[in-house]
Formats: structure tokens, sequence, C-alpha cells
């Protein structure tokens, strides 16, 4: 009797998408109740294998996160040529900057294999904040993290310290 009470009351969807989006340390920090709001956010899209996901130099405008399959990063040389840049793997997200502001995409992305990912549009993050402050900060959070250890390790393998190239009016304005 009870099986078949949460069988009928818990959506076993809800609970699947749940259990992989926990895991993705982007959404860490998130509650159980907190997980309705992600997922009506979020966008569920397929891909097939070597279908592009996005192009460099495309305006972006939504992260994706990986559920399963596999994505090819490239990046265009000066040559004309592609360079290989990464693999990604389930639970890896990608795309971030474009939730941070709306340039051109550094590399392309393509599907490897058939995959599904979820994007999260920078429109529904700026709702999330709005609505559901606590969601939208733990979002912004590690983005800043991801951010900061990435600006860490950048500087640490150049000798000109970075905060000193970024001009205030960029920042703030």
């Amino acid at each position: 009797m009870m099986k078949w009470f949460k069988n009928v009351w818990i959506d076993p969807e809800f609970n699947r998408k749940r259990k992989f989006l926990q895991r993705v340390s982007l959404f860490q920090g998130i509650s159980r109740r907190e997980f309705g709001h992600l997922f009506q956010a979020l966008v569920v899209r397929a891909y097939a294998p070597g279908e592009i996901l996005f192009h460099e130099g495309d305006i972006g405008r939504a992260l994706f996160i990986l559920e399963s399959g596999r994505v090819e990063i490239t990046r265009q040389t000066p040559e004309g040529g592609t360079r290989h840049v990464a693999v990604l793997n389930p639970g890896d997200y990608f795309g971030e900057m474009s939730l941070l502001d709306e340039l051109p995409r550094s590399a392309s992305a393509a599907a490897m294999e058939p995959i599904i990912v979820h994007l999260l549009y920078k429109t529904e993050l700026e709702k999330l904040i709005k609505q559901v402050p606590h969601v939208g900060a733990a979002i912004m959070l590690h983005l800043g993290m991801l951010l900061a250890a990435r600006l860490r390790a950048l500087a640490d393998s150049s000798p000109i310290a970075l905060a000193s190239t970024v001009k205030v009016k960029e920042v703030l304005g």
C-alpha cells in the first residue's frame, strides 16, 4: 500500500531529475523544495550525434547542463583550423559566461553521441533571483566561485595581475 502511495503521489521523473541536478555543483545549496522552482526554469533538449549546440561567435544566452552523452568543445585557430579544447561528460555544465553577459561564445560545442541537456537561460536566472532569491543566490555564488578559481589559475600561470587589466567602468557599467 505504501509503495503504491509513493508511486501515485511522488513523481518519479521529478525525483530522477532532482537526484541528477543535486550532483551538479552549480545547484548545491538548493533544498528539495526549491528544486521545483529550478525545474520550472530549466528547458530540456535532446541533440543527435554531430549536432551543433552553439558556434564560436554566437551570442550566448543560456548555460548548458549535460545530463547524458558527451559534448566536444572546439575553438577556431588563427589559421582557420579547429583545435580540440575538451570533452564534457554527464554532470558537466558549460556556457556559464552567458548568464553574466551576452557576449559571443568563445568556443563551439557539438554532440559526440545522443545527448540530453538542461538549459538555464539568463532571463530565467533573472526571474529566479527576483522570485526565489535563495535559489538565484546559490547559483550566482557557485558561478562566482568557479570564475574566481579560473582567475586564480590563470593568474598563477601569468606574470601579470589580472585585476589590474579590468577597468572599473567595465565592471560597474
